[in-house]
């Protein structure tokens, strides 16, 4: 019986060791995401683009819903998650906006020196 709980707690440790080092993939993964949204953000609010893209969010609930199906995750579970990222994008992209809107208004022109 001892041993049998020995085995039982290795296994444990190996998996929590494989939960962590997903979980800092995860958050590397995020990073990296966010890093290149930051740029669209910039991008959009400095051409004037809306900030949230209807059809482009679609398109990523629907691409992600089947990678999930795909994965053996819960499409739903998936949707949500992206949701949730997609939201805080668009938040990001709305900041930009007002941050580049507030620089305009602040600039003077050309002829007001």
């Amino acid at each position: 019986m001892v041993e049998e709980n020995k085995s039982a707690r290795d296994l444990l440790l190996e998996h929590r060791k494989s939960i962590d080092r997903l979980d800092s993939i995860l958050v590397y993964a995020l990073a990296e995401r966010f890093t290149h949204t930051k740029l669209v953000g910039k991008l959009k609010a400095e051409n004037k683009m809306p900030p949230a893209d209807i059809s482009r969010e679609k398109e990523q609930i629907s691409r992600l819903h089947r990678l999930a199906e795909e994965a053996d995750l819960d499409p739903e579970f998936a949707r949500k998650m992206l949701k949730f990222i997609i939201d805080e994008v668009i938040q990001h992209h709305r900041n930009y906006q007002v941050s580049v809107q507030m620089n305009a208004s602040e600039t003077p022109s050309k002829g007001e020196n």
